[in-house]
């Protein structure tokens, strides 16, 4: 088949050629736009899932839709280790230069940039992010030192500027949980705040499924304050969607014995339904697309999985991380108590405690339960077994 035309789209938050089985999502999520314009409670949303399942692609749509609808977007990605306080304030600048730009001088927009001012002079961001214009500083307000104060000042300036101009703001967030605890909490008390007082910003964020844990720990009314949906595989009839509406639309057929295998082997999760789908494509010889192309090309495309999408993550570990990934792996998929993977892996549970911590922090696990732990990529202990046929005696 014609590689050029291959319309699947496998990547990094790459949108796929379909975007199928997220309806009930993005339907809530504009609803909530509409809300908030209005000034009506609207719980924020974080997306939860494991690696693959789409969330950034679903956060994209979202920013998407809010445009459509109005609204000045602010799309960010926290980053392990990196600065969120800054990432935010380089947004946020932006924001209230498109507010300033959107009619005549208004005292609102002026004195959020005031706070803006004391904000970043206050955490030592004012040589970096210059306004470049000649604004003094709002004594007393963001300018605390306290980060949770200073940010929902911040928040709350922001929002009536933006109700002034008779517009609203979504601030969307991707990989949620590498904010550490002070930057979360801090975010979730300003959200906080301008939900009480109406005004118009709507977080939406994504993250691993241990984000409503944390969010929980950071501020106990957070279940309150969120919707948190789960973001999982596709249904079987909505990952053969997946396949056969862009391939339909270039007069291309997937059999349903092919259809199924491809469903199959990937479970259903996005990324994974586009890599198979993307090189079975290229590996056809004509359409309809048969079973045999997917079974001949299933090892080729595993081969290609396991030097890059998982090798990538195996590699940052250290051998005593591989040795518990391994130990999970051979527990096969799922949860698995701690308990059991000390077992497997031969040492107690208190001396696992911290790589378990490590890998939690590195994003490579999550606790869906108390005592309970779980890859958080799909496949991941397929991989293992793979990279690491045997797990030796310690």
């Amino acid at each position: 088949m014609d590689e050029i035309r291959n319309p699947y789209g496998p990547g990094a938050g790459t949108p796929p050629p379909a975007l199928v089985g997220r309806e009930p999502e993005l339907r809530a999520f504009a609803i909530k736009l509409e809300r908030a314009k209005l000034g009506r409670p609207a719980k924020s949303l974080l997306a939860t899932g494991l690696r693959g399942v789409g969330k950034t692609v679903l956060l994209n749509r979202f920013v998407e839709i809010a445009e459509r609808s109005g609204y000045r977007n602010a799309f960010m990605e926290a980053s392990d280790g990196g600065s969120f306080v800054r990432l935010l304030a380089v947004h946020v600048r932006t924001l209230l230069f498109e507010l300033d730009r959107l009619g005549a001088l208004s005292e609102h927009v002026k004195r959020a940039m005031r706070v803006f001012k004391s904000f970043t002079a206050r955490f030592g961001l004012d040589g970096v992010l210059s306004f470049s214009i000649d604004v003094a500083p709002e004594r007393g307000s963001g300018d605390s030192g306290d980060l949770a104060a200073d940010l929902t000042a911040l928040m709350v300036a922001l929002g009536e500027a933006a109700r002034d101009r008779r517009t609203a703001v979504l601030l969307a967030i991707d990989e949620l949980q590498y904010l550490d605890g002070a930057e979360l909490s801090s975010l979730i008390m300003a959200i906080h705040r301008t939900t009480q007082l109406a005004l118009p910003i709507v977080l939406v964020g994504a993250g691993l499924p241990q984000m409503p844990a944390l969010a929980g720990e950071a501020r106990s009314y957070s279940e309150r304050l969120f919707d948190f949906p789960r973001i999982g595989e596709l249904r079987p009839e909505d990952a053969r969607r997946a396949i056969e509406e862009p391939a339909a639309l270039q007069d291309v057929r997937f059999t349903r014995a092919a259809l199924d295998a491809i469903v199959a082997v990937t479970r259903g999760y996005p990324y994974f339904v586009q890599e198979w789908a993307y090189h079975v494509w290229n590996h056809a010889p004509a359409s309809p697309i048969g079973v045999e192309v997917v079974e001949r090309v299933t090892p080729l495309i595993l081969a290609h999985l396991d030097a890059s999408f998982f090798r990538v993550r195996y590699e940052r570990c250290t051998p005593t991380q591989r040795r518990y990934l391994r130990a999970m792996a051979e527990l096969g998929g799922g949860a698995h108590r701690s308990g059991e993977i000390a077992d497997v892996y031969g040492a107690k549970v208190t001396s696992l405690a911290p790589v378990r911590g490590q890998l939690i922090r590195q994003g490579l696990i999550f606790s869906p339960g108390h005592g309970d732990t779980a890859f958080t990529v799909p496949l991941f202990d397929e991989f293992m077994k793979r990279a690491m046929p045997q797990l030796d005696p310690v």
